[in-house]
């Protein structure tokens, strides 16, 4: 602590602060009833956020330019935006096209959060009965915030009971032998080695979702994707599969798709792109009890700790490919990923070269990997059961942040049996995200016909 009760920003949170690497993120709530303005304030106000000092502290920088967090009163009139008229081009778009659209607008408005005030501010779509949270990331990553979210909200079926967070099962734990051992070391270096590459020179082959330098400065498009969760597991429990494996073969399946409408002979068949995926790297896997994460000797510490893999997807055309045969071969690729410590190194890099070089080249590390590969993707795993915030029934969980130059970008949140994935993309590259995000609907139906089929 500094003489002003200042606090030192994370490494990764001084990442989120340099030029080429802002990042906010949107946490979209879809509301059953009208929203209530003073009650929401009231809410805010009584709220876990503002105990936590990161969300009631300015972002300083001291003499030497090194950002501190510095405790600071708020206003909440400040935070909370009120936007009374609807936010779409007309009567006859739909509510969520008409979010979708404010949404895609700030997320090339990276610039939007006041360093006059804490990090944060709450956006009120009267019309449209719609809270986003916009939260720079040098705050927290998605599981911090959603754990912190959740800590606000109630069961609609018992309103003075917190939303449970369920445990995900433990790893099974696999005897250590040398065998398995070399096997880990050997993936350790072989995906080492892909990483150190992609941020010197290697980068896929361009096509039509390929984004670049500069791309994250064009004018964006966003649609949703819904799947159904039950429809996900009935797809995994034909492979002895995991929910990320099926989600990894949708957007395989659905990239594919869109790439043999948009140009049919543009890719040869079997060709590799590559995407970025979050992993959390916390002990405790998928969401936070908040008292662990509001302590700092947890391991599962608030915070950005997060680590980058890379996940190779192949083109295949859609009249050569099997459904299933896409999940066979997420599910082959994610299980080597789960024997290497790809993400560890991934973070633990990071965290070295933030210390050692500084932020602005860690920075460019960071914008090389995203400008050599084609897409963003994460998944964070929401309350399986309905619940509510200050009495207002939730109808719906959406997240995604700022934009990259990435021209594709996917952020996907399961809640009460669904999952949304909202399909960000820059619109000169991918003018209608709403067929790519049918794409992967249609790829995700398609797995399960298969899997009934053989029953």
């Amino acid at each position: 602590m500094g003489e002003n009760g200042d606090e030192a920003l994370t490494p990764a949170g001084r990442l989120f602060l340099q030029p080429e690497m802002k990042q906010i993120i949107h946490c979209v709530i879809g509301l059953k009833n009208p929203i209530d303005v003073e009650l929401m304030k009231s809410e805010i106000r009584n709220s876990t956020m503002l105990q936590h000092p990161r969300f009631t502290s300015l972002m300083v920088r001291d003499e030497r330019g090194v950002e501190h967090w510095r405790p600071t009163q708020i206003d909440i009139d400040r935070h909370v935006r009120i936007i009374e008229e609807a936010v779409g081009e007309g009567e006859g778009e739909d509510h969520e096209s008409a979010i979708n659209k404010y949404l895609a607008e700030l997320s090339i408005d990276s610039d939007g959060l006041s360093m006059e005030k804490p990090l944060w501010e709450i956006h009120l779509l009267m019309a449209h009965k719609c809270v986003i949270f916009r939260i720079h990331h040098s705050l927290g990553d998605g599981i911090s915030l959603m754990s912190m979210f959740l800590a606000s909200c109630r069961k609609v079926s018992d309103p003075h009971a917190l939303p449970t967070i369920a445990s995900s099962a433990s790893a099974t734990n696999t005897r250590t032998n040398f065998w398995n051992l070399l096997v880990t070391l050997w993936f350790c270096f072989i995906f080492a080695l892909e990483f150190i590459l992609r941020c010197l020179w290697i980068r896929d082959p361009k096509s039509t979702i390929t984004g670049g330098a500069g791309v994250e400065l064009w004018p964006r498009k966003m649609a949703t994707a819904t799947f159904s969760l039950e429809n996900m597991k009935t797809v995994k429990r034909a492979v002895n599969a995991t929910i990320n494996d099926v989600l990894f073969a949708v957007i395989s399946s659905g990239i594919s798709r869109y790439l043999d409408f948009r140009a049919p002979n543009g890719l040869r068949d079997g060709v590799q792109l590559t995407g970025l995926a979050m992993v959390n790297l916390r002990k405790q896997p998928g969401l936070q009890e908040l008292s662990n994460l509001m302590r700092s000797n947890s391991g599962a510490r608030w915070g950005n700790k997060f680590g980058m893999i890379l996940l190779p997807i192949y083109y295949h055309r859609s009249n050569t490919s099997y459904p299933l045969e896409y999940l066979k071969r997420a599910k082959a690729m994610i299980d080597r990923k789960k024997q290497s410590l790809e993400a560890s190194f991934s973070y633990k890099v990071g965290n070295f070269v933030m210390s050692t070089l500084g932020p602005k080249f860690a920075s460019l590390l960071n914008y090389r990997i995203l400008c050599h590969t084609s897409f963003t993707i994460s998944n964070v795993v929401g309350p399986q059961e309905e619940i509510m915030i200050g009495g207002n029934p939730i109808t719906f969980l959406r997240a995604n942040n700022s934009a990259l130059p990435h021209a594709l970008i996917l952020n996907m949140v399961s809640y009460a049996g669904r999952a949304d994935m909202q399909v960000q993309v820059a619109k000169d590259i991918i003018p209608d995200p709403e067929f790519l995000a049918k794409c992967f609907e249609d790829a995700l139906l398609e797995m399960k016909e298969q899997v009934t089929a053989k029953i």
